[in-house]
C-alpha cells in the first residue's frame, strides 16, 4: 500500500470547504430545464477552497472545473452510466423526467492548491455502485487529505457501513497528514458522530444528511450559505449546502 504521507503534516492555513449534493443537476419545484448555468454561477459566486460534490450530472465536472476557476478536479462515475451519451441527450431535454437515470458522478473541485494524490475505494457494487474518492491537496503551509463519499440511500445499516469503511480507508490514504472527509452520508449526526469518533476524527458541521468531519485541524466555524436559488426562484437540488472554514488545530 502506497502511503498517504507527503513529507509535511503540518496542517495548511484556513481552508474553505463544501459538501453538496447536487440532486442530478435539478430544482424544487422541477425546472423543466438544463440548469448548469445556475448551479455553476452559485458555486462560482460562493467563497470556498475545496467543493465536495455528489449526484453530479456525469458530463458536469470538468465544465464546472472552467466555470468555478477550479484549477484541478477528481470525478468518480457512480451508476446508471450505461448508454450515457443517449442519457446526457435526454437529460438535457427532460431532466426531471429523467431523474437520477441520468446517471451521478462524485467530484471534488479545488480552487486553492492542487492535487498531489489520489485514491478511491469501491465501497459496493448493490444496491448501486458505491465509492470513496480521496484527494491530497498541496497547499501553502502544508497538505491535507480530503475523501468525499455519497452513502447507500436505501438502508441505514449499509449506509453506516459505507461510512465505516470510507473512515477506515481515508485513514490509511493520510496516514498522519489533516484529514477532512465529506459528503452525504444519508445518516442522522449522531450515529456520524460515532462513527467519526471510533475513528480519530470529529464532527464539524452538517445538514440533515449532509456532514463534514476532521482530524489534524480545529474542528472548523460552520460558515452558512444562503439557500441557492435558481433565477426564477426555484430551489437548486433537494439538500442544503453545508460549508466550513477549518484553521490549525
Amino acid at each position: 500500500m502506497t502511503s498517504g504521507r507527503a513529507g509535511d503534516d503540518r496542517p495548511p492555513r484556513a481552508l474553505t470547504v463544501v459538501t453538496w449534493n447536487l440532486f442530478f443537476g435539478r430544482a424544487k419545484p422541477p425546472a423543466r430545464r438544463d440548469l448548469f448555468e445556475a448551479f455553476a454561477g452559485t458555486l462560482a459566486g460562493w467563497q470556498w477552497d475545496v467543493a465536495l460534490l455528489q449526484e453530479v450530472p456525469h458530463w458536469w465536472p470538468r465544465q464546472l472545473a472552467r466555470a468555478v476557476g477550479a484549477d484541478a478536479y477528481a470525478a468518480v462515475r457512480t451508476a446508471r452510466h450505461e448508454l450515457a451519451p443517449l442519457r446526457r441527450l435526454l437529460a438535457r431535454r427532460l431532466p426531471d423526467l429523467l431523474g437520477s437515470w441520468a446517471g451521478g458522478t462524485n467530484a471534488i473541485l479545488v480552487r486553492r492548491g492542487t492535487i498531489a494524490a489520489r485514491r478511491r475505494l469501491l465501497l459496493r457494487w448493490l444496491p448501486e455502485r458505491r465509492l470513496a474518492l480521496g484527494v491530497r491537496v498541496a497547499v501553502a503551509g502544508g497538505d491535507v487529505w480530503l475523501v468525499n463519499l455519497h452513502a447507500e440511500a436505501s438502508s441505514r445499516q449499509r449506509a453506516a457501513r459505507d461510512l465505516d469503511r470510507a473512515l477506515a480507508a481515508a485513514r490509511r490514504w493520510a496516514d498522519t497528514s489533516p484529514l477532512i472527509v465529506g459528503g452525504d452520508f444519508n445518516l442522522e449526526r449522531s450515529l456520524v458522530s460515532q462513527l467519526a469518533l471510533r475513528h480519530g476524527l470529529a464532527y464539524a458541521a452538517g445538514a440533515r444528511l449532509d456532514h463534514l468531519l476532521v482530524r489534524g485541524f480545529a474542528r472548523g466555524r460552520v460558515a452558512p450559505l444562503p439557500p441557492p436559488t435558481s433565477d426564477r426562484g426555484a430551489q437548486l437540488s433537494d439538500h442544503p449546502p453545508v460549508r466550513a472554514v477549518f484553521g490549525p488545530a
